[in-house]
Protein backbone atom coordinates (compact mmCIF):
# COMPACT_ATOMS: atom_id res chain seq x y z
CA UNK A 1 0.00 0.00 0.00
CA UNK A 2 2.82 2.27 -1.15
CA UNK A 3 1.11 5.50 -2.71
CA UNK A 4 4.55 6.34 -4.39
CA UNK A 5 4.32 3.21 -6.36
CA UNK A 6 0.73 2.68 -6.62
CA UNK A 7 -1.69 4.70 -8.98
CA UNK A 8 -4.72 6.27 -7.27
CA UNK A 9 -8.26 6.70 -7.73
CA UNK A 10 -9.58 10.09 -6.47
CA UNK A 11 -13.38 11.24 -7.05
CA UNK A 12 -13.54 14.67 -7.71
CA UNK A 13 -15.79 16.38 -5.19
CA UNK A 14 -17.16 18.63 -8.20
CA UNK A 15 -18.67 16.06 -10.62
CA UNK A 16 -18.67 13.07 -8.66
CA UNK A 17 -15.93 11.27 -11.50
CA UNK A 18 -12.94 9.04 -10.36
CA UNK A 19 -9.76 9.86 -11.91
CA UNK A 20 -6.86 7.55 -11.90
CA UNK A 21 -3.74 9.62 -10.78
CA UNK A 22 -0.34 8.01 -11.56
CA UNK A 23 2.78 8.19 -9.16
CA UNK A 24 4.78 10.72 -11.81
CA UNK A 25 2.09 13.15 -10.84
CA UNK A 26 3.42 13.07 -7.13
CA UNK A 27 4.32 16.65 -5.93
CA UNK A 28 1.54 18.08 -8.76
CA UNK A 29 -2.15 19.33 -8.29
CA UNK A 30 -4.25 17.32 -10.42
CA UNK A 31 -7.28 18.49 -11.77
CA UNK A 32 -10.17 16.04 -12.94
CA UNK A 33 -10.41 14.53 -16.29
CA UNK A 34 -13.93 16.00 -17.02
CA UNK A 35 -14.97 19.20 -15.37
CA UNK A 36 -10.98 20.45 -14.80
CA UNK A 37 -11.60 21.33 -11.31
CA UNK A 38 -8.63 20.68 -8.85
CA UNK A 39 -8.56 17.58 -7.02
CA UNK A 40 -8.88 17.00 -3.92
CA UNK A 41 -8.05 13.84 -1.75
CA UNK A 42 -10.29 12.97 1.32
CA UNK A 43 -8.14 12.96 4.13
CA UNK A 44 -10.91 12.21 6.76
CA UNK A 45 -13.35 9.43 7.09
CA UNK A 46 -16.79 9.95 4.88
CA UNK A 47 -20.08 9.58 7.04
CA UNK A 48 -21.85 7.43 5.31
CA UNK A 49 -25.65 6.58 6.33
CA UNK A 50 -28.09 4.37 5.84
CA UNK A 51 -29.62 6.10 2.51
CA UNK A 52 -26.10 7.00 1.35
CA UNK A 53 -24.96 3.63 1.76
CA UNK A 54 -25.55 2.36 -1.88
CA UNK A 55 -23.62 5.40 -3.64
CA UNK A 56 -20.98 5.93 -0.98
CA UNK A 57 -20.04 2.21 -0.32
CA UNK A 58 -21.62 0.09 -3.12
CA UNK A 59 -20.87 1.93 -5.63
CA UNK A 60 -17.03 3.22 -4.34
CA UNK A 61 -14.48 2.39 -7.26
CA UNK A 62 -12.18 1.84 -4.01
CA UNK A 63 -12.78 -0.83 -1.26
CA UNK A 64 -14.15 1.01 2.19
CA UNK A 65 -13.07 0.28 5.60
CA UNK A 66 -16.01 0.66 7.23
CA UNK A 67 -16.22 1.37 11.17
CA UNK A 68 -19.79 0.99 12.94
CA UNK A 69 -19.52 2.53 16.13
CA UNK A 70 -22.03 4.44 18.33
CA UNK A 71 -21.16 7.74 20.64
CA UNK A 72 -21.78 6.06 24.64
CA UNK A 73 -19.40 3.32 23.11
CA UNK A 74 -16.17 3.76 24.88
CA UNK A 75 -13.99 1.39 22.83
CA UNK A 76 -15.73 2.90 19.51
CA UNK A 77 -14.14 6.59 20.66
CA UNK A 78 -10.83 4.51 21.56
CA UNK A 79 -10.91 3.46 17.91
CA UNK A 80 -11.83 7.30 16.04
CA UNK A 81 -8.43 8.31 15.93
CA UNK A 82 -6.88 5.00 14.37
CA UNK A 83 -9.98 5.37 11.53
CA UNK A 84 -9.11 9.29 11.12
CA UNK A 85 -4.98 8.48 10.44
CA UNK A 86 -6.25 5.15 8.25
CA UNK A 87 -8.07 7.94 6.56
CA UNK A 88 -5.44 10.18 6.14
CA UNK A 89 -3.11 6.77 5.14
CA UNK A 90 -5.37 5.03 2.68
CA UNK A 91 -6.27 7.87 0.90
CA UNK A 92 -6.86 7.12 -2.86
CA UNK A 93 -6.34 3.35 -1.72
CA UNK A 94 -9.19 2.38 0.16
CA UNK A 95 -12.15 4.84 1.05
CA UNK A 96 -12.51 5.05 5.30
CA UNK A 97 -16.14 5.53 6.36
CA UNK A 98 -17.73 5.44 9.53
CA UNK A 99 -21.28 4.32 10.08
CA UNK A 100 -23.23 5.40 13.62
CA UNK A 101 -25.60 2.26 14.39
CA UNK A 102 -27.57 4.33 16.63
CA UNK A 103 -28.93 6.66 13.96
CA UNK A 104 -28.72 3.88 11.24
CA UNK A 105 -30.03 0.77 12.20
CA UNK A 106 -30.82 -0.91 8.61
CA UNK A 107 -27.42 -0.96 7.31
CA UNK A 108 -26.25 -2.96 10.49
CA UNK A 109 -28.67 -5.25 10.73
CA UNK A 110 -27.91 -5.94 6.90
CA UNK A 111 -24.76 -6.71 7.57
CA UNK A 112 -25.80 -9.15 11.44
CA UNK A 113 -23.55 -6.13 13.18
CA UNK A 114 -24.01 -7.63 16.91
CA UNK A 115 -21.22 -5.72 18.65
CA UNK A 116 -19.09 -2.50 18.13
CA UNK A 117 -17.22 -1.44 17.46
CA UNK A 118 -16.82 -3.44 14.15
CA UNK A 119 -14.97 -2.49 11.25
CA UNK A 120 -16.12 -4.44 7.83
CA UNK A 121 -14.06 -4.18 4.71
CA UNK A 122 -15.78 -4.01 1.63
CA UNK A 123 -15.82 -4.55 -2.41
CA UNK A 124 -18.74 -3.07 -4.37
CA UNK A 125 -21.00 -3.04 -0.96
CA UNK A 126 -19.98 -6.93 -0.51
CA UNK A 127 -18.03 -7.65 2.76
CA UNK A 128 -15.00 -9.75 2.10
CA UNK A 129 -13.80 -8.76 5.40
CA UNK A 130 -14.81 -8.48 9.68
CA UNK A 131 -12.76 -7.00 12.02
CA UNK A 132 -15.10 -6.87 15.86
CA UNK A 133 -13.57 -5.00 19.07
CA UNK A 134 -11.01 -2.66 19.13
CA UNK A 135 -7.92 -3.37 17.27
CA UNK A 136 -4.78 -1.44 16.77
CA UNK A 137 -3.95 0.25 13.71
CA UNK A 138 -1.47 -2.89 12.83
CA UNK A 139 -3.41 -5.57 12.87
CA UNK A 140 -6.52 -3.51 10.94
CA UNK A 141 -3.64 -3.01 7.58
CA UNK A 142 -2.68 -6.41 8.20
CA UNK A 143 -6.52 -7.68 7.81
CA UNK A 144 -7.00 -5.33 4.96
CA UNK A 145 -3.82 -6.55 3.10
CA UNK A 146 -4.98 -10.36 3.94
CA UNK A 147 -8.37 -9.83 1.97
CA UNK A 148 -7.33 -6.28 -0.74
Amino acid sequence: MNATTETQLIKCNNCGATNRISPSAQGKQPVCGRCKMLLMETTQPVIVTDANFGSLVEQSPLPVLLDLWAPWCGPCRMMSPIIDQLATELAGKARVAKLNTDENPMTGQRFGIQGIPTLLILRQGKEVGRLVGAHPKAAILQKLREVL
